[in-house]
């Protein structure tokens, strides 16, 4: 043990105490007004910010959403029967934060940073969940692709990292199906993933953590959640909370993809908040400010400059659309925010057509300034051939008698459809991709039954990498086709067809 001289101790405590000067801390409480349905009015407060979180009494807190020369009014952010009016109201001085960082990495967490799973969690750095969008000159073009796995995606809708992709659709299309397999598909490429469940069920949060689990894509993913028994103030946090956990991997030079699930739920939300603050309502009852709502939020988005680090942040915003209407409200202003969208059509769902992408009205504007060398020079006209061959069918059912041309060219699209078939389970890479449109691009699907496309193509890239692993690794590694991987490539794939058939 260590020996303090008393003596000296002493004198360095009187020293001390002989420069302390006490200061007055002055702390400003309202008074709760009124509350009801989740909506907290105040007087007094006359210091509180926009955005500041705000203390009641039991640890009950709440968010202040509305100034006015009357007092502030605030929405709780739990159920409001532990608010009772006369009581005292303490602004914390902080604006709304959460905690960040590589710790939240497996993790489930509310939009406040609570733990949702059960584990005691600690995070060093905070973030404001709002913050401004990175500047103009802060950001670099989109050039780097990120690849989701899913054949139809990436060889027709290309997304880049940095990019603003909505996927749309009908409920029950497959549209969380293709985040999650995005997601899946960054295992191994550094990219951290954030996934934000808005208004969902508790069961069917549960029911994806687990799915992320068995799939090992947890261990680089943090779920924010915000279920449908949470109060509107949290539904409406949750989307902002959780592009603040992407934006800190972001700033710190890596690449985060945040999937937003869903849109629409977070603008009912707030447009609930917004009719209970007895704010004026627009079109839809939406209040007038919900572009606002969303742009602000996607706009946070971004490929940052090497200067200022080079970080990405990649969104994927989903939108659940009512009988396919797509130039609803809240569709058309998600749409004119992003930089395209995945359309998925539940007739072509129904038709066992998965992914049920729409090529008509699903578009990248970034294009294919977002795709390796390799897919660009196999992927060629291939959306073009989709669109004209789903044009056609429509014609064909009729039983109408075409000519020679207009059947082979039914007959190829047939077989097109079934090749970009692909269950959620299954993930391709880059290499398997391209050996799958090269094989539809030299026609050598043409003698195979459409019946059996599927289980071609699943043999297919059994074959190639058991005999041709070097050619498939070279392209994964490389990222390009040329023209010595290219021969050997559609050689192997020619020879692997005349000996299926036979």
């Amino acid at each position: 043990m260590l020996n303090f001289d008393q003596a000296s101790l002493g004198k360095f405590l009187q020293e001390k105490l002989k420069d302390f000067h006490p200061e007055m801390v002055s702390y400003e409480y309202g008074t709760v007004q009124s509350c009801a349905d989740g909506i907290v009015r105040i007087s007094g407060l006359t210091r509180a910010e926009y955005g500041e979180l705000l203390e009641f009494e039991n640890n009950v807190y709440g968010i202040a959403l509305d100034m006015s020369l009357d007092g502030v009014s605030a929405a709780l952010f739990s159920r409001g029967d532990t608010v009772r009016p006369g009581a005292p109201v303490q602004g914390t001085g902080r604006v709304a934060d959460i905690g960040v960082g590589k710790e939240l990495l497996g993790r489930v967490i509310d939009p406040i940073g609570r733990p949702l799973d059960g584990l005691p969690l600690h995070t060093r750095e905070f973030r404001p969940v709002e913050t401004p969008a990175p500047a103009i000159m802060d950001r670099a073009p989109v050039d780097t692709p990120l690849e989701t796995g899913v054949l139809a995606v990436d060889s027709m809708i290309p997304i880049g990292r940095g990019q603003r992709e909505l996927i749309i659709g009908d409920r029950q299309t497959g549209k969380t199906s293709i985040a999650l397999s995005a997601m899946a598909n960054q295992k191994d490429t550094g990219v951290i993933c954030v996934y934000c469940a808005i208004g969902q069920k508790a069961a069917s949060v549960a029911n994806l953590v687990h799915t992320l689990q068995e799939s090992g894509t947890m261990e680089h993913t943090v779920v924010v959640a915000s279920t449908a028994a949470d109060s509107s103030a949290m539904q409406y946090l949750a989307p902002y909370a959780a592009c603040a956990v992407a934006e800190y991997f972001m700033y710190n030079g890596q690449d985060a993809l945040v999937v937003y699930d869903d849109l629409s739920k977070h603008a009912v939300a707030y447009r609930t908040m917004s009719l209970l603050l007895r704010r004026p309502s627009g079109r839809e009852a939406y209040p007038g400010d919900v572009f606002y709502l969303h742009s602000r939020l996607l706009e946070r988005a971004a490929r940052l400059s090497p200067e200022k680090g080079g970080g990405s942040m990649t969104a994927l915003p989903i939108i659940e659309t009512m009988a396919g209407d797509i130039s609803a409200y809240i569709p058309t202003n998600v749409i004119s925010i992003t930089d395209g969208q995945i359309y998925l059509e539940s007739e072509l769902f129904h038709a066992g057509v998965r992914p049920a992408v729409n090529v008509g009205l699903s578009v990248s504007r970034v294009g294919r300034a977002a795709q390796y060398g390799a897919m660009k020079a196999v992927s060629g006209s291939l959306r073009l051939q989709v669109a004209q061959y789903r044009d056609m069918a429509v014609f064909a059912q009729f039983g109408a008698d075409v000519d020679a041309a207009t059947k082979k060219l039914l007959d190829q699209g047939e077989r097109m459809t079934e090749l970009l078939k692909q269950s959620r389970e299954r993930i391709l890479k880059l290499s398997e991709q391209v050996a799958l449109l090269e094989a539809l691009r030299i026609d050598a699907l043409q003698s195979i039954p459409t019946a059996r496309v599927i289980r071609f193509s699943r043999q297919l890239l059994e074959w190639l990498w058991s005999n041709h692993s070097q050619i498939m690794t070279a392209i994964d590694q490389g990222k390009e086709l040329p023209e010595d991987l290219s021969q050997p490539l559609e050689q192997a794939i020619v020879a692997f067809a005349k000996n299926w058939e036979a």
